[in-house]
């Protein structure tokens, strides 16, 4: 599977010794540059087809998939408002110890007479469990800002388009079938169909991954989608959902407080513990039809 799985000789204990290979996923860095041309014009001594660059953030992911993550996670922390704001994006040349390609950097070019939306330093990246930041006052910093609110989406979905797309994602998750050690994230479309699926180490990667295919796609806001997640739902995830404008979020497991107070104040339904035949529904439950019962 390329840079995605590496394969390794492990030992398996059971009261016995079994000596085999198996496949582990690959994990590393990717580098996020944005480049835009300052007022003025080229500065002197720079290339024009090639303007100073700033660091944006630096991540352990799986290496696919690249540019849906750096054009997601810009989207999802409110840098750039969709995929018109992007000109262009590419791998930088970075070499190895090795002197050979890691292709571990991406610099995203940004549309002309377009800046990012805000500062890089104006806020560390909130999406962490271990931020230390006031959770009430980043929710209402997050409200504050978002470009469209779910909440006057006015679109249901049966929980049973949920459970078959889960199942779907699932069966389209070929690292985590090869390796057990990666999320997936996935886009259900108004008719609830599977549009995409994306893989990743970190959970709020495979979502940006998503968020990126589409902004990429020109879907953005999300309206009458749903978001599904083979994770927990923390507050990075409702977060970046409530950005995206995607009305409902589901996940395989359990919700956190704060992604509870962001999914209810944005307008966002969330659903935890979505396991066939069931779901726990936290906000806004009217999106969601209640099955009749005995079904």
């Amino acid at each position: 599977m390329g840079r995605v799985t590496q394969r390794l000789k492990v030992e398996r204990r059971d009261g016995r010794t079994l000596r085999r290979i198996e496949s582990v996923a690959v994990e590393e860095p990717l580098e996020i540059r944005v480049a835009a041309l300052p007022d003025g014009g080229v500065p002197a001594g720079s290339s024009p087809l090639r303007p100073p660059s700033t660091t944006v953030t630096t991540t352990m992911r799986l290496p696919r998939d690249d540019f849906d993550l750096a054009l997601g996670h810009l989207v999802a922390e409110g840098l750039v408002a969709d995929g018109d704001a992007v000109a262009t994006m590419m791998h930088c040349t970075d070499t190895g110890p090795d002197g050979s390609p890691t292709f571990n950097v991406v610099e995203v070019t940004l549309a002309a007479g377009v800046s990012l939306q805000r500062r890089v330093t104006e806020r560390t990246e909130i999406a962490t469990s271990a931020c230390g930041v006031c959770g009430s006052a980043t929710v209402d910093d997050l409200l504050a800002a978002l470009p469209t609110s779910p909440g006057d989406d006015g679109a249901r979905v049966d929980l049973s388009a949920i459970h078959a797309g889960m199942a779907a994602m699932r069966e389209r998750q070929r690292v985590f079938e090869a390796t057990g050690g990666v999320h997936a994230a996935a886009l259900l479309g108004p008719a609830g169909e599977l549009l995409v699926v994306r893989e990743d180490i970190g959970r709020h990667n495979a979502v940006d991954k998503v968020i990126g295919w589409a902004a990429r796609e020109g879907r953005l806001p999300l309206r009458g989608h749903a978001l599904l997640v083979s994770s927990r739902a923390g507050f990075e995830i409702a977060q970046k959902a409530a950005v995206a404008g995607v009305p409902v979020l589901a996940c395989v497991s359990a919700a956190t407080t704060l992604a509870v107070e962001v999914a209810d104040r944005a307008g966002l339904t969330l659903l935890g513990f979505v396991r066939e035949p069931r779901a726990t529904v936290y906000t806004h439950t009217h999106r969601i039809p209640e099955s009749e019962p005995g079904l």
